[in-house]
């Protein structure tokens, strides 16, 4: 189910809301935990209740492992290095048939001449995200950090759905002691009002916004044949505008959904595309997950502890590994491997002191993260290619027909004049550009949405822009559309 679809907006979400807090209205706490979890379940299964029992088979293993791996359970046979090292590779094991197995084969056909059959395993929905979840938890627990071990309260940890599908990712400790307090049972108005404000924020950014310039990054990668340099530009900010709106829209609503039922989810996004070099783009963007490969993987690997070269390698190490996460193609290697090289040279550049002007530093920072989502988005090389090139390409320049009379004397250097973007937008940039436009200044020049939550004051103001919101993105609810990390 999809948080921008009349069944959740209108059904499933007002249902859950109103049944868990008659529960808790009449002191039926476990009744309203239950109530989360099946709803939650349900809301899962709603894509394909065929990966239903897997969710539950994977809570079922890692809570029986977390019990084992805490001091307070001592009925384990095994070390508990040797339980947390199994517990780890199940998880990776299962997240790597399911997500890994084709990517694998196809690799090992090409390197060694085999014919291996792909085994076309369809990528099970949110495997990624509870998966990580859940190894954070397994590790948590070694470390004596986890308090809290009753699998209802568990398997709500791992399903509330306002996070299960595509995160933040969530420690245990943050959110069971929301859900143990006796303050969040009842409803909290000002929350209510609060979770509608930043769901309706978020669901304007992914149906107006992000899936608005969707049309045309989709046109740019997966359409066009070719590009000429205004195009080419024009794909790769569209689809950099498209993946910042799409995910922050997704977190907003995420967490808004979450306050409805008074539980507080971290921040995930903090005006990344605002940063100046690319260590401050990285606490910026994606924070859950940045969080989660700083904690459980860079510092287990040593960090910056045992001198710069082992540092690099770690930082290298880290990137790549988050770039795999994300999706199972060497484009994706590349793209961790390209922002791992980027905070090695950064980390090497700081050591220096040198400094340089803050906005050369922020549009440096900015088009490498414009030019790295092109490796990001391409599902094949050759699209990857196709836009990059042409970004940097002055012999495709294609000027618009207006511009003809004026400027004639320029078709002696090889620049032409015509559809200038008509590969990518048949309206010839009437809409592309000022939204294009109107992006920058959202992301660059205003509070985002986490800053307008820390201010938030209900009021007759507040209202008429949340109903503006809300009610522009319901009626903009014409077409079914994916969120973009649904697909890792």
């Amino acid at each position: 189910m999809l948080f921008n679809s009349y069944e959740f907006i209108f059904l499933f979400l007002p249902i859950m809301f109103f049944g868990y807090f008659y529960l808790t209205s009449k002191r039926l706490v476990v009744a309203s935990k239950v109530w989360l979890v099946l709803g939650s379940l349900f809301f899962y299964s709603w894509w394909n209740v065929a990966y239903l029992p897997l969710i539950i088979a994977s809570m079922l293993v890692n809570f029986a492992v977390g019990n084992s791996l805490n001091e307070n359970f001592k009925k384990a046979k095994v070390g508990k290095k040797t339980l947390l090292s199994f517990g780890v590779v199940a998880n990776i094991a299962l997240l790597g048939y399911f997500k890994y197995s084709d990517f694998f084969i196809e690799n090992f056909n090409g390197l060694f001449g085999s014919d291996i059959a792909l085994s076309n395993i369809a990528l099970p929905l949110a495997i990624s995200f509870y998966t990580f979840q859940q190894i954070a938890y397994l590790v948590d627990s070694y470390r004596g950090e986890t308090k809290e071990y009753d699998f209802l309260n568990y398997a709500l940890f791992v399903t509330f759905f306002p996070q299960l599908i595509a995160g933040p990712i969530v420690h245990h400790k943050e959110i069971m002691p929301q859900f143990a307090s006796k303050w969040k049972m009842v409803k909290n108005y000002r929350n209510i009002a609060l979770g509608i404000f930043i769901f309706s924020i978020g669901l304007f950014k992914k149906v107006v916004i992000a899936d608005t310039f969707a049309t045309w990054a989709t046109a740019g990668f997966d359409t066009a044949t070719t590009l000429n340099l205004f195009e080419a530009w024009a794909t790769s900010l569209s689809y950099t505008f498209q993946i910042y709106f799409d995910f922050s829209g997704y977190t907003d609503m995420a967490i808004g959904a979450a306050l409805l039922f008074n539980i507080r989810l971290p921040i995930n996004f903090s005006s990344p595309y605002k940063a100046t070099n690319i260590k401050d783009f990285w606490r910026r963007w994606h924070i859950t997950l940045s969080r989660f490969l700083r904690d459980y993987v860079y510092i287990p690997l040593g960090g910056n502890r045992q001198g710069e070269y082992r540092t690099h390698v770690n930082l290298m190490a880290t990137f790549i590994i988050g770039g795999i996460w994300h999706g199972a193609g060497w484009t994706f290697v590349f793209w961790g491997f390209l922002h791992g090289m980027a905070l090695v040279l950064h980390r090497v550049w700081s050591q220096y002191n040198f400094h340089i002007p803050r906005v050369l530093a922020w549009f440096l920072t900015f088009n490498f993260i414009n030019i790295t989502w092109i490796f990001f988005r391409a599902k094949e090389w050759e699209d990857a290619v196709k836009v990059l090139s042409s970004m940097f390409n002055l012999d495709n320049v294609v000027l618009p027909n207006p511009l003809a009379t004026k400027l004639a004397f320029l078709q002696d250097y090889g620049i032409s004049f015509g559809g200038w973007i008509a590969n990518i937008d048949g309206d010839g940039g009437k809409y592309l550009i000022p939204l294009c436009i109107f992006a920058f200044i959202i992301i660059l020049l205003f509070k985002n949405s986490m800053q307008k939550m820390k201010s938030f004051t209900p009021n007759k103001k507040v209202a008429v822009f949340t109903a503006f919101l809300l009610s522009f993105g319901i009626l903009s609810l014409t077409k079914v559309s994916e969120f973009l990390y649904f697909n890792f």
